[in-house]
């Protein structure tokens, strides 16, 4: 099967379909995206893939719209947009195109799904209201794709392709920095798991560099370790581990008497030559070595 053509609705445009595109521009690099609601653009064949226009939905046919009745639903009854069927027939496809590992596809596809995609799907539908962000609403992705919509009084009559052609590398940097993200976590987790065992009861990990850990740490159940320790260029960072991702706070603050402070002013009250600064929150510290790094975390973890 030789797919010659992307077609997708005319006229104004959402993230759905914006992001529908960035995907099957990428498995299906050499075919023709073309936005029309021509009768004779929008009914299958065998060398088209049709998304969020036809008013069917038939992954044999390559056909891919959810505005008709019966819309199609998830297994669990949430609705599709055109981004969720895309994703759900061709996802595997563009994690492939993008260098994935084989063996972290299925893992990665379901978290973009669970993490991206679903969102998406979801405010295409009304299914819940943009409201739900507060006062970020207008910086969601889709408010943001929405915003490089022509102006209403752009007479141009290119100006809905125009303006969907120009948005188009931008949704596509939004999803590919979402799937690097997503591999580097998995690419990162065995290391984590390594030091995390080679950290054994302390409550210190020490790791070769910054990376991802959080996912590591929640999978061993390593309550236990309090701070993280890594190299950052010359430097070396003391860090602290937030309860959450959806919180500030900390297992463990640094010292208060380390806060913003620098250089001398830190040497002193930390007792540790080399302390470079602690940031006045209390979640990182820098040294100049790694032996002033790990002096800083065992007076932090004594305090703590």
């Amino acid at each position: 099967m030789t797919i010659t053509h992307l077609v997708t609705h005319s006229g104004g445009f959402h993230a759905d379909e914006l992001l529908s595109s960035a995907v099957l521009t990428r498995v299906f690099p050499q075919a023709e995206l073309l936005r029309s609601r021509d009768r004779k653009w929008i009914t299958p064949a065998t060398d088209k893939i049709i998304y969020d226009v036809g008013g069917d939905y038939d992954g044999e046919a390559q056909i891919f719209d959810h505005h008709q009745r019966p819309s199609p639903l998830r297994d669990d009854g949430q609705p599709f947009s055109s981004f969720g069927l895309i994703w759900a027939h061709y996802g595997r496809a563009y994690l492939a195109a993008m260098d994935v590992p084989t063996d972290d596809i299925e893992a990665i596809h379901t978290k973009f799904d669970t993490k991206f995609v679903l969102p998406i799907d979801l405010l295409d539908n009304g299914a819940i209201e943009p409201s739900v962000a507060g006062p970020l609403s207008i910086l969601t992705l889709p408010a943001l794709l929405g915003s490089l919509k022509p102006v209403f009084d752009d007479m141009s009559p290119t100006a809905d392709d125009d303006a969907f052609f120009a948005a188009l590398p931008i949704a596509r940097s939004f999803v590919e920095a979402q799937i690097r993200g997503l591999a580097a976590k998995a690419r990162a987790s065995g290391i984590v798991l390594n030091a995390i065992a080679q950290a054994g009861t302390s409550p210190i990990l020490e790791l070769p560099m910054g990376m991802p850990y959080r996912a590591a740490l929640d999978q061993m159940g390593s309550d236990h370790i309090l701070f993280v320790v890594h190299p950052r260029g010359g430097d070396w960072t003391l860090g602290g581990i937030k309860l959450s991702q959806d919180t500030f706070e900390q297992r463990a603050d640094l010292p208060a008497a380390w806060a913003g402070l620098t250089d001398a002013a830190l040497e002193d009250a930390s007792g540790v030559k080399g302390a470079k600064f602690c940031h006045n929150a209390r979640f990182i510290a820098v040294a100049y070595t790694r032996e002033a790094i790990m002096k800083m975390a065992e007076i932090a973890v004594r305090e703590a």
